[in-house]
């Protein structure tokens, strides 16, 4: 995972991409016990879109990894040092929690990974069922910000959704 982080730190230091946060399962063992995941989300904020609608542009960053030597792929992920990476440009709320996110080291190397509060909100968008148990065990075991989570709910239209289904 190191030699990944360092990998996705030099797309952001070459101007390739504006920002990033770990999202997912894997930002999500930074707040709660470890269980297993076997990819890392990277939603970021790409440096490049097209025309009014804004449309994003992936093909930089798969084309500096690509002259790199990350051209492997299994499904929808790139391996970067056998890590199955998948790259989300980031809107609405997960732009925010880019913004937002944590800095943070993993072994020396600085990332930033989403806070417990826009995982919950992300997790609670997406509503699959192992999202609901990440949302469980975020509620349980990271300290939340309960305010600031209702915020975030509220401003996105998610609030109703986890007043129904987790809130005390």
């Amino acid at each position: 995972m190191k030699k990944t982080l360092e990998v996705i730190n030099e797309l952001k230091l070459r101007g390739i991409i504006r920002d990033y946060a770990i999202g997912g399962a894997i930002a999500a063992l930074k707040w709660i016990e470890p269980f297993f995941t076997r990819d890392l989300d990277l939603f970021i904020i790409p440096e490049k879109t097209v025309g009014k609608e804004q449309i994003v542009v992936l093909s930089p960053i798969y084309d500096y990894l690509k002259n790199k030597g990350y051209d492997k792929w299994t499904g929808q992920w790139l391996l970067i040092d056998g890590i199955p990476v998948e790259f989300i440009p980031a809107d609405g709320v997960a732009k925010e929690a880019v913004e937002n996110a944590v800095e943070t080291l993993y072994e020396g190397v600085p990332t930033k990974v989403m806070s417990a509060e826009y995982l919950i909100a992300l997790f609670l968008k997406a509503s699959r069922d192992k999202d609901k148990i990440k949302i469980r065990m975020l509620l349980e075991q990271a300290r939340i910000d309960k305010d600031h989570l209702r915020d975030i709910l509220l401003r996105h239209g998610l609030w109703d959704r986890f007043e129904g289904s987790y809130h005390e």
